[in-house]
């Protein structure tokens, strides 16, 4: 399953040069690129495989064999989906409109005209600045000379080297729930004395992984439904140009699940993909999801964006159902005939 964390990192990199394009030909405003650029790099990897891979199993003429065994293995690859497309959404698509939000400023502050009048200088009068006499000038000469030499120490000091790296990098968002759940969960698989002590009908806690499974079966249809409460707001917003919705949904759509056709068919031919359909089906399933939900959280944060990201939302899934309807289709006859 090494494939799959590689799989999603090369559609996070495909869709961000595809959203770059687009971009570009569009001629978008600043404010928006790091919103273009994370909805074409990031899918929607968590509800929704979360729902289609499980009702694919239960079909009856689902060409993934029984439907426990798809649906326990099913599982199995969606949760690792989920937890490394948590990590790559706040790692990468976080930072992007985190430095696309303060260009803008920049951008706006060089484009406008100021007005001398408008400017006051605040200006020191020489002859009104006192005189320096030894006494002072040893002082500060002592006081220069002591911080030099303790410059070195604090420069190499490795635990304020890594607490002002927090800061700037904000790790209290980066780390969001969603992330650290995907890190305890490799934590628990990747430790054999967690896993058996916590997973399993037999395992001593396993009050605990019933009690977080009933959570995670209770929180798919709640993030449904507060997606669809997102969406309702685009209807009201605007700011989005036509192009823009267009490119998106044509990136997310179209191009994206091309170029994982190939990447996909190209991996199993170089025996780098294992032959398991139902595995090869979720990879491609990756390339062909509407944007990440999340984003909408992300622009909310650094408020740029807010109104563009509901109406590029409402559109990408309300074409969602017909293109995740297509592309399954073609998905399953993919992995199974071809």
């Amino acid at each position: 399953m090494w494939f799959m964390p590689f799989n999603i990192l090369i559609t996070f990199i495909l869709g961000s040069a595809l959203g770059w394009l687009l971009v570009k030909v569009t001629g978008a405003p600043q404010r928006l690129k790091g919103l273009i650029i994370g909805c074409c790099a990031a899918g929607n990897l968590g509800n929704l495989p979360l729902i289609i891979v499980p009702a694919v199993c239960r079909e009856k003429a689902s060409p993934f064999g029984d439907p426990d065994v798809c649906h326990s293995y099913g599982m199995a690859y969606v949760a690792l989906s989920m937890a490394v497309g948590a990590v790559f959404l706040w790692s990468y698509v976080y930072n992007i409109v985190r430095v696309s939000s303060r260009e803008v400023p920049k951008v706006i502050k060089a484009n406008s005209s100021i007005n001398q009048n408008e400017v006051t200088l605040i200006q020191v009068d020489e002859s009104t600045e006192p005189l320096l006499d030894q006494s002072s000038e040893g002082k500060l000469a002592s006081c220069a000379i002591e911080s030099t030499v303790k410059a070195p120490v604090s420069e190499h000091n490795i635990v304020g080297w890594l607490t002002m790296l927090a800061q700037k990098m904000n790790l209290k968002r980066i780390l969001a729930p969603s992330t650290i759940g995907a890190v305890v969960g490799f934590i628990v698989g990747v430790i054999p004395q967690l896993r058996i002590l916590l997973i399993g009908s037999g395992a001593p806690l396993r009050a605990v992984q019933d009690s977080v499974s009933m959570l995670g079966d209770a929180a798919i249809p709640s993030v449904t439904l507060i997606m669809g409460g997102n969406l309702l707001r685009g209807m009201k917003g605007d700011g989005v140009e036509a192009p823009v919705i267009v490119g998106v949904i044509g990136v997310r759509y179209i191009l994206l699940p091309i170029m994982g056709t190939l990447i996909v068919k190209g991996g199993v031919h170089l025996g780098l993909v294992q032959s398991d359909p139902l595995f090869q089906f979720v990879l491609l399933l990756q390339y062909a999801l509407p944007p990440a939900m999340n984003i909408g959280t992300i622009t909310q944060l650094f408020g740029t964006g807010e109104s563009e990201c509901s109406v590029i939302m409402l559109w990408t899934y309300s074409l969602a159902s017909v293109a995740l309807t297509l592309w399954s289709t073609f998905f399953m006859w993919f992995v199974v005939v071809a």
